[in-house]
């Protein structure tokens, strides 16, 4: 299995493939996408800098995903920057012949798997936290495992979880679910899972502090060492 870092301006990856052309095929997936939508933003950078759900129609696939996930999580596009990249990625893995991809960016996870694998839970300062990972796999075609979290990172959020893990089989609706998650949920109200579920997403799985909280079709949680130097960081 090759590991492979990877770092393009604001996307900071890790590209995990079975062989070398599979790897070269991600990193021409994130790189076209990221094109894609940098051009796009050149000619609408509101696109950019809205917090609020934007609808566009371009024939764009990145920029559309985003702004698809935008209007069912309700957030900006750009909450779902870096799960649409990691699933660009992906994709073209698959169009490779890859039945085995993951591309993580900065915690946000695109997964193409014919096996069984472990995706660790970091959580900040919460005692949960590098401690438990989500064992996960095979799944049918692509799937998207992102986290959102108001304690650790570079992305603006407007909550109070240590992290917001959510699960789908769009890992753009993955990573602008969690945002809105994340923003939004407390410990004594936690209605905007149920929005979530409804708005598309398979489960989600939230912590803050000591405070865990469940909901949906999850995998199984195992007791985990997380290695420090395999957590992928990253703005886009």
């Amino acid at each position: 299995m090759i590991r492979h870092r990877f770092h393009l301006r604001e996307t900071i990856a890790t590209i995990i493939a079975d062989e070398e052309q599979h790897v070269e095929a991600a990193r021409q997936g994130i790189t076209r996408a990221r094109q894609e939508l940098e051009h796009y933003i050149a000619g609408d950078p509101f696109f950019l800098t809205t917090f609020e759900s934007y609808s566009v129609d371009t024939g764009i696939l990145v920029v559309d995903r985003m702004s698809g996930a935008s209007g069912a999580a309700g957030v900006g596009p750009m909450a779902a920057v870096a799960g649409s990249i990691a699933w660009a990625g992906v994709e073209s893995m698959e169009e490779a012949g890859a039945s085995f991809g993951i591309v993580d960016n900065g915690g946000d996870i695109a997964l193409l798997c014919d096996r069984e694998v472990r995706i660790g839970i970091h959580a900040g300062s919460s005692p949960f936290s590098d401690r438990y990972a989500f064992v996960t796999g095979p799944l049918p075609g692509i799937w998207g495992i992102c986290t959102s979290s108001a304690t650790v990172g570079h992305s603006i959020s407007l909550g109070v979880a240590d992290a917001a893990v959510v699960f789908s089989q769009s890992p753009a609706l993955a990573d602008a679910w969690a945002t809105a998650i994340c923003n939004r949920v407390r410990t004594d109200d936690t209605a905007v899972v149920d929005e979530a579920l409804l708005g598309g997403i398979e489960g989600a799985c939230i912590i803050i502090g000591e405070w865990r909280y469940r909901k949906g079709t999850l995998p199984k949680v195992v007791k985990a060492h997380v290695r420090h130097d395999l957590i992928t960081g990253g703005l886009w």
